[in-house]
């Protein structure tokens, strides 16, 4: 059986596990039936997930935090972009909040009108049907 016999340094690690949740929404979003498509570079756009039921188009973006609680507040971080949606996830737990992207400079993850889901399939499309719908 394959084992990884190197050491993963700090930096690369943590960026491995941020692409990892971008793959887990990526996968849910297209058994969900949508047109998935992810940019080459996202840097000045701040999109790391484009969506399509065909003629609509909607831009994510999919945040990790570190979060103690509910409360969390959330640092916007896509400021001045077209950006639709945030998914956030919590690193140190199993849940995380789907939420519009807000205009705010920050915001608490579980405000009103943010959907919270456990890091499941069937959670988090359940969670992503209750956002008001997207223009």
């Amino acid at each position: 059986m394959p084992r990884r016999m190197t050491s993963t340094k700090s930096g690369t690690h943590q960026a491995l596990k941020n692409t990892s949740f971008e793959s887990m929404v990526i996968s849910w979003l297209m058994q969900d039936g949508w047109q998935v498509f992810t940019p080459i570079l996202d840097n000045g756009h701040q999109t790391d997930i484009l969506i399509s039921d065909g003629p609509n188009y909607h831009r994510i973006q999919v945040k990790t935090v570190e979060a103690t609680g509910e409360d969390h507040v959330v640092e916007n971080r896509w400021k001045d972009s077209n950006v639709d949606v945030v998914i956030f996830f919590a690193r140190n737990s199993t849940w995380g909040y789907i939420t519009p992207a807000f205009k705010q400079k920050n915001m608490k993850l579980n405000t009103y009108g943010h959907q919270r889901f456990n890091q499941t399939k069937n959670e988090f499309l359940k969670s992503f049907h209750k956002l008001d719908p997207m223009d």
